[in-house]
């Protein structure tokens, strides 16, 4: 599936949902809590789950992109971290994508809510995290740490997606013990190698609506440099509370969607 006729007001506030998602996403992660859903409810509901998952991919890279850029121009980035975050980011998330054709979403669910409540908790809990930069894993043991948070996190952003940004945020902070910002560019980097995994896979499946996917992109793109800009303006402590404020929408998302079937 490569091209579709869409109403114009459909696409436009498709537009608009991905600027809201570049937002969020450049700052903490957790857009694909806007965009994803936004494109479930707006294209036809015959509408394959591949195609629907890829073309998510294509706006997010293109927002996550731009928020790389920023980030790097100012955050100091831990080389030695980043090889084994990405090489195993990309290869969870080329696992993942391919696991969109077989396997059901809605299993997943519990589990990520008892995830994103457990993440939460924590980080409500610890006032303090991630606003300095303690260093916990060095050497093989930090290489061995960041290349399980890649694989795991790629394989759920290339298999379902909504959440990445935090899941990877959370997980450098609390596991390696860097602070926000700096946390921040890695999930970034992270997070664009994952969509970039994804939209290969997708891309050589034909499971990618070009023309909407590269529309959205603009948007999303426009909102990851404002998102970007305004978290390096406010710093670490901005960052902790807008990923709060992401964490519990994504979990009041994910509780309506085990009970919403309830009332159907």
């Amino acid at each position: 599936m490569t091209g579709l006729e869409l109403p114009l007001l459909t696409i436009a506030l498709l537009v608009a949902a991905s600027f809201l998602a570049g937002w969020v996403d450049s700052i903490v992660g957790g857009g694909g809590l806007i965009q994803l859903p936004s494109l479930l409810i707006g294209l036809p509901a015959d509408t394959p789950v591949p195609t629907i998952a890829g073309t998510n991919k294509l706006p997010s890279a293109m927002g996550t992109a731009v928020a790389v850029i920023t980030y790097l121009r100012r955050v100091r980035i831990p080389w030695a971290a980043l090889l084994p975050l990405i090489a195993f980011s990309y290869l969870g998330s080329s696992l993942g994508a391919q696991l969109t054709h077989f396997l059901d979403r809605a299993a997943f669910t519990p589990l990520v809510l008892a995830a994103i409540v457990g993440v939460g908790w924590y980080t409500w809990r610890r006032p303090q995290l991630g606003l300095h930069h303690e260093v916990r894993h060095a050497g093989w043991r930090g290489f061995a740490w960041l290349a399980l948070i890649g694989l795991v996190v790629g394989l759920w952003d290339g298999f379902i997606g909504p959440g990445t940004g935090s899941f990877f945020l959370i997980l450098i902070v609390a596991v390696m013990g860097f602070d926000f910002l700096t946390s921040t560019a890695l999930a970034k980097i992270a997070n664009l190698t994952t969509n970039i995994a994804a939209i290969v896979v997708f891309g050589i499946s034909g499971n990618i609506l070009w023309g909407l996917g590269a529309a959205m992109g603009v948007a999303n793109l426009l909102g990851g440099l404002l998102g970007a800009t305004m978290a390096l303006k406010h710093g670490n402590g901005f960052v902790r509370k807008v990923f709060l404020v992401v964490i519990v929408a994504l979990g009041l998302k994910l509780c309506w969607d085990m009970v919403a079937p309830l009332f159907a």
